[in-house]
């Protein structure tokens, strides 16, 4: 398509929209840095005014009036400003007294908001677990509201429980976000579906639901469809639900089971999968992603059943609350299985 220049003096067409687009593009990237720069100087200048407060409470024996003091007088310096009540500035102090001697956050001071950091700091107190939020909310650009829901969903503990053979079986790019994405055990928030209730009664008490339930899984996912058609050879089959991530670029393909988890389910979702990738996906997208949603699963069963599958696929639970339940306590992994399973986020 040529340019084409109106009598006004305004020109479309091709190039003009790549110059445009080029245009907006580092516009929207400088304004990114813009905000990245400012974030990191204020995070920067909080952690000094909590390094200057805790060491000289420390070595000049100063009380709690200090604070106070300063705070208002700063307040009095700079009519307006905001960020240094006395509150603030206590978490300035707590701030730095509990990252500054710590190897793992330490570094990460500055990788996300003061108000985000504030959530994480007052929310969560076990080092990977704090490092997991922080990593996790910057490559995924987690609002506070997002970050919330995912503390209160114990995303943390999910991630470290899930089971899949994600990690062997999709490409580089992915792995790690899939892996996020895969929870052990999902919380859906639906109002008015009962205890006892059949896979029919989920799947649509879900679709009602949609987006608290596409919030489980990450502020990227959007929703396809339930009872998503495939066939083959004039057979029909049907996914109970199918996502996309556009993250990923790859299709989801969520099976829901209100019983125990069986062996042969496997097999159903390797060959939907299977089809999804030759009929359904397009050339530049991913292979597509399985996760088959139990009521209960034996989790010693669920890793013979994927040991020696080709095809990417988790295995999890569902509950109605978002309590998780107590006996999964004791199979967190240990210390340093924690620590290099949060590594993955790391990765590029």
């Amino acid at each position: 398509m040529a340019n084409i220049t109106a009598s006004d003096g305004s020109v479309s067409g091709n190039d003009y929209i790549l110059f445009r687009d080029d245009i907006l593009k580092r516009i929207r990237s400088a304004q990114y840095e813009a905000m990245r720069a400012v974030n990191k100087e204020m995070i920067s200048l909080y952690w000094e005014v909590g390094r200057q407060i805790t060491e000289r409470q420390k070595t000049l024996g100063w009380g709690k009036s200090v604070v106070e003091n300063l705070s208002r007088d700063i307040q009095d310096a700079f009519p307006g400003i905001q960020g240094f009540s006395a509150r603030n500035m206590w978490d300035m102090a707590r701030f730095y007294a509990e990252y500054q001697p710590n190897e793992f956050l330490q570094p990460l001071v500055a990788e996300i908001s003061w108000t985000k950091h504030l959530i994480i700091l007052s929310k969560c107190k076990d080092t990977q677990e704090r490092r997991f939020y922080i990593l996790a909310t910057k490559r995924y650009g987690w609002t506070k509201n997002v970050l919330l829901n995912q503390i209160e969903a114990k995303a943390f503990e999910k991630y470290l429980l899930g089971q899949s053979n994600y990690e062997q079986t999709l490409p580089e790019p992915i792995k790690e976000q899939a892996m996020l994405a895969l929870r052990d055990d999902y919380t859906f928030s639906i109002l008015g579906l009962e205890e006892e209730h059949s896979e029919r009664e989920l799947e649509l008490s879900i679709v009602k639901n949609i987006r608290s339930f596409l919030m489980e899984f990450g502020h990227d996912f959007s929703f396809i469809g339930n009872q998503y058609r495939l066939e083959v050879d004039g057979h029909e089959y049907f996914i109970d639900l199918l996502l996309y991530s556009r993250r990923m670029q790859a299709m989801v393909a969520i099976e829901l089971k209100v019983g125990e988890f069986k062996p042969e389910y496997k097999g159903k979702m390797e060959f939907y999968l299977n089809v999804l990738d030759d009929k359904v996906k397009l050339p530049h997208e991913n292979p597509s992603i399985g996760i088959i949603i139990c009521k209960e699963k034996n989790r010693t069963i669920v890793e013979y059943a994927l040991r020696h599958s080709s095809s990417p696929i988790g295995v999890a639970t569902y509950s109605l609350t978002s309590e998780l339940p107590e006996h999964y306590k004791s199979l967190l992994p240990s210390s340093e299985e924690i620590a290099n399973k949060v590594n993955i986020l790391l990765e590029k």
